[in-house]
């Protein structure tokens, strides 16, 4: 339609959004299908930061807020960067945001002019590469292997900087395959972009609180105090608050780039909504002992996914370091005929028809950037992924 801009001709719709909106038409029409594309926990946001929204409603605040967020919050997110993360900084450095997403795209909206170049390592979240290409942007990939854990090495990041890089994006723990970087091997990676101080980090730490075992989580500004200046440090409280749909994320970095990201967050949206920035204050200030007791759950849901997966013929699933992500190889059924009759070509047709023949709806690698893959969501019950994990054990057995 030639009245619509060029920019959405280079953006693709999110698969993960997609995969989830199929499983509820098939639910609608009758059939028996587990949904494992949804990436938020299935736990309920805790009652004393709902109570939080309900009292700052009851005693008006329901007014604008300022557009980077209302000072109590936004002086709890710089206490929170320095109690957790060892990086100091004042509550003017930071910006609330509607969501991780309006950091995220507000950023690269404030900095990328046409042929700068934004390194991604794949598999990544749907969502980076479409917001460089809407802000003019270059999304560039980094590759990653199943035998490194998916994570990016040094050399693959020497290899994918080039003059017109502006930005790395690093997301650890990350969404789709639920790695996350030591300590070790964030310096390793910073070593190589104090040889390149053009390209500014962008870190995506949203499930910072969600690792299992003894990993210890670290973010690269703490690593690396000689990146400080170029990093953009985002969270939010979404996925260790199970607070998707208050709709509350957070950032903190350089004074002049939070200043870029208020003028455009004051033309495109203004401040987040008011009560949900006092729950969110709530969420960081008040009780934590919940998040051990979700992380002792998820990790469980975790070790018995990742146990079924691997006893599924022709799948190959590492132990993911945190989120509430598997991203498992399917490379095993590549060539197999599906019990429908058609032969299984790549990931895509792997996820359809495990879809068309038991009804789990998972998403399929490619769309991540990285296949043949695909990803399972083990935010929800126990039950539900045993039956599901069940039923793709029984489906690759079906493969011929």
């Amino acid at each position: 339609m030639a009245f619509l801009a060029d920019a959405l001709s280079r953006v693709k719709p999110s698969a993960t959004i997609a995969v989830t909106q199929k499983a509820r038409e098939l639910k609608a029409q009758g059939r028996d299908v587990i949904g494992l594309g949804a990436g938020e926990p299935d736990f309920d946001t805790p009652d004393n930061i709902k109570q939080a929204a309900i009292d700052a409603i009851k005693r008006g605040e329901t007014k604008y807020a300022p557009v980077s967020g209302i000072q109590p919050l936004r002086e709890a997110i710089a206490g929170k960067f320095k109690r957790e993360n060892n990086l100091d900084y004042d509550w003017k450095q930071t910006i609330v945001g509607t969501g991780g997403k309006q950091i995220l795209f507000n950023a690269m909206m404030a900095t990328l002019n046409p042929g700068d170049e934004v390194v991604i390592p794949a598999p990544y979240w749907v969502s980076y590469p479409e917001m460089v290409a809407i802000c003019g942007g270059t999304a560039t990939f980094a590759e990653t292997r199943l035998e490194d854990g998916f994570k990016l090495t040094p050399e693959a990041l020497e290899k994918a900087i080039t003059p017109k890089t502006k930005w790395l994006i690093m997301n650890s723990p990350s969404n789709p395959s639920g790695a996350a970087y030591t300590g070790e091997e964030l310096k390793a990676l910073a070593d190589v972009l104090l040889k390149h101080p053009h390209v500014w980090v962008l870190t995506d730490d949203m499930y910072e609180h969600l690792t299992y075992g003894d990993f210890t989580f670290r973010t690269i500004a703490e690593v690396e105090p000689r990146l400080y200046e170029r990093t953009l440090t985002m969270n939010g409280v979404s996925k260790a608050y199970a607070m998707t749909g208050w709709r509350i994320g957070y950032a903190a970095g350089p004074i002049e780039l939070v200043k870029a990201m208020d003028m455009i967050q004051g033309q495109q949206t203004s401040g987040a909504a008011t009560m949900c920035q006092w729950a969110a204050l709530e969420a960081l200030t008040g009780p934590q002992d919940f998040i051990p007791r979700n992380k002792e759950i998820f990790q469980g849901r975790r070790d018995l996914v990742v146990s079924m997966l691997n006893q599924a013929r022709g799948i190959d699933c590492p132990v993911p370091e945190g989120a509430f992500y598997v991203y498992p190889s399917c490379a095993g059924t590549i060539g197999r005929k599906a019990p429908s009759g058609k032969v299984i070509e790549n990931d895509a047709d792997f996820v359809s028809e495990l879809l068309e023949a038991e009804g789990v709806a998972v998403v399929h690698g490619s769309a991540f950037g990285l296949g043949p893959n695909f990803r399972i969501s083990y935010a929800t019950s126990e039950a539900l992924l045993e039956e599901a994990c069940n039923r793709i054990q029984r489906f690759t057995a079906e493969l011929r």
